[in-house]
């Protein structure tokens, strides 16, 4: 007779299952094989996590409008070289075009940009990069941080659009990296002191604006090739940047901006170390930046442009704001 108790149904069930290696090989047989350690399951082709669904969209804006307004007749409104390893702050209004240029051969500039009121909204690196690339160029944006949200510049002209992806990966006007500063240099060489790194130079640049060392920000670093290398490790080359060359912005609302001339000069020859400074002088340069108003003032109305606006989110992050005492009590 059959045994029905659990107990013993049980125990036949082991019995049966271990009584011999053949049966257990057959058993192992049938099952999946696990995956061995460390397996890494295929990954399929990789899509940009941010795409326009409209077209133009704020992040594929209309090129032809663009290339209109950077063809247009302008006037020059102010004019400025940046001598080399220092730094410099300007404003300019909505709709202006603002050009820095190498003046006399490459080098590199840490570029910061503030809302022109409101140094709360300033430059978002990370989500530039994210809703673009991680090195940029014509017709791409720099974006403001939240909760603002919009953009701050239109690329509208880059005479290194040529460059590209280069034999070593590296690509131009870089949002990977970020500003050079005193206090990484302290760490690397044993407590050595520079006090004209672009975090420095940015840092005296804004204080006859109000602002403060805590205001300078991750910047785009202008005419800079970088790249990671096989083990995912920032690297910098030298910079291709030839006398003359040039990006140029259309300011989408007022702004702040702040530029220093990298100690680094053209990436040649830099280096941490108490004789780095003295080595790398020989390859800066310094900068120049134009502001540029267009001839025909009404231009930008015609076209359809206007001022970029903040984010249309008028949520409360899933929050109930009381008004008052009484709201309160009733909600209670």
């Amino acid at each position: 007779m059959t045994p029905t108790k659990c107990g013993v149904q049980l125990l036949t069930f082991k019995v049966n299952t271990f009584s011999s290696k053949n049966s257990l090989a057959k058993h192992t047989t049938n099952m999946s094989a696990p995956p061995p350690p460390n397996h890494r399951p295929p990954v399929p082709s990789p899509v940009p996590a941010y795409l326009g669904t409209s077209s133009p969209s704020p992040l594929a804006v209309d090129q032809a409008l663009y290339t209109t307004i950077a063809q247009a007749p302008r006037t020059l409104s102010q004019e400025f070289t940046l001598p080399i390893r220092s730094g410099r702050a300007w404003k300019a209004p909505a709709g202006s075009i603002i050009r820095i240029s190498t003046l006399e051969g490459a080098q590199v500039g840490d570029l910061n940009i503030w809302n022109g009121d409101n140094p709360r909204e300033r430059f978002w690196a990370s989500k530039t990069r994210q809703l673009h690339a991680s090195h940029v160029s014509t017709f791409d944006r720099l974006w403001s941080c939240l909760p603002c949200m919009r953009p701050m510049v239109t690329i509208i002209g880059d005479s290194l659009s040529w460059y590209g992806k280069d034999e070593q990966g590296g690509r131009v006007h870089d949002l990977l990296g970020t500003r050079c500063d005193p206090y990484i240099r302290s760490v690397l060489s044993n407590g050595n002191q520079y006090d004209f790194h672009c975090h420095s130079n940015l840092t005296r640049a804004v204080l006859p604006f109000g602002l403060a060392e805590s205001d300078v920000h991750d910047v785009i670093n202008l005419f800079q090739v970088t790249g990671l290398d096989e083990k995912g490790r920032y690297y910098m080359s030298p910079c291709p940047a030839r006398k003359g060359d040039f990006i140029e912005f259309l300011a989408e609302q007022d702004v702040l901006m702040a530029l220093s001339t990298c100690p680094g000069g053209d990436l040649s020859l830099w280096g941490f170390g108490e004789n780095s400074e003295e080595e790398m002088i020989k390859c800066c340069r310094p900068l120049k930046v134009e502001v540029f108003q267009l001839v025909d003032g009404d231009l930008l109305s015609r076209l359809g442009w206007q001022p970029a606006r903040p984010a249309d989110y008028r949520g409360a992050h899933g929050m109930v704001i009381v008004e008052g005492e009484s709201q309160a009590s009733a909600r209670a």
